[in-house]
């Protein structure tokens, strides 16, 4: 027994298997899709996704119903917590809800895939290196995408800048106009608790070749995470110009922060 399977035969109970089984995803004779997904991998990870999700966040989600269960779809949200806890919480909600679940694509930083073995952990468990090309393919696949338009700037950001939304690119407005994509915006509260940091020491950055490297505790505090699912929006294609596609993606970012403000307010402790 190959040590996947072991892994798989202590941590995945039956119901979970039939229920990733029941979640189609194009995959070849060998169990992966051509950028690395594989689903036995998924149901190792979806299982000790369930422990934080449950008992390490105690995440409250709401409206993750509102995701169209087929379709191109963008899941567009706030990014914060210095590692991707974010994006593997809401992607924990979209598969794990009883109606229609579905297995979402994460986009990740490109520093990821150069870390030894994560890159490849990333891959199988459903996540793509954040570049424009990949994402329009999975659109093209009607795919449901987790984009964090704020990038490093939003994951990185210090604590004394929480819940402020960093600059958005306008790429994923335009791929989203292009496919006839359906936008969903999120507002996660919480993640910015998890990693706090106080400053980012950019000459040991520069020196590792990654962007930020964050002054804050080594540990991952259990900070107590909402996530807030806006309702669904879709903008038509067209020739417009870039100030218009601007003014689009700044529709999506005053979704993105009434839902933070959202969760902000049902908040009544950090831990």
């Amino acid at each position: 027994m190959s040590l996947t399977s072991r892994i798989k035969s202590l941590l995945v109970a039956p119901a979970l298997d039939e229920q990733i089984n029941k979640i189609r995803k194009p995959i070849g004779s060998l169990g992966y899709d051509p950028w690395g997904y594989n689903n036995e991998s998924v149901k190792i990870g979806f299982s000790l996704a369930r422990l934080l999700y449950d008992r390490y966040f105690r995440v409250e989600a709401h409206g993750v119903d509102k995701i169209p269960e087929k379709g191109p779809v963008l899941i567009i949200a706030n990014h914060s917590g210095q590692l991707p806890i974010d994006g593997v919480l809401i992607g924990y909600a979209l598969a794990s809800r009883e109606e229609k679940p579905r297995i979402p694509r994460a986009m990740i930083e490109r520093f990821f895939p150069t870390v030894p073995y994560l890159g490849n952990l990333l891959n199988e468990f459903g996540a793509v290196l954040g570049d424009p090309t990949n994402c329009a393919k999975m659109l093209a696949n009607d795919e449901a995408v987790i984009v964090f338009p704020e990038g490093v700037r939003g994951s990185g950001k210090l604590y004394q800048d929480r819940y402020q939304l960093k600059r958005f690119g306008n790429g994923f407005m335009h791929l989203a106009m292009k496919y006839k994509a359906t936008i969903v915006p999120v507002g996660v509260v919480g993640c910015e608790e998890t990693i706090p940091a106080i400053a980012n020491i950019k000459p040991l950055a520069n020196m590792l070749g990654v962007p930020y490297v964050p002054l804050a505790l080594p540990a991952v505090l259990p900070a107590k995470v909402y996530l807030n699912f806006g309702d669904p929006l879709f903008f038509e294609d067209g020739e417009i110009s870039e100030e218009e596609v601007t003014e689009r993606v700044e529709q999506v970012k005053a979704a993105i922060n009434e839902q933070i403000d959202k969760g902000l307010s049902e908040r009544k402790r950090l831990f």
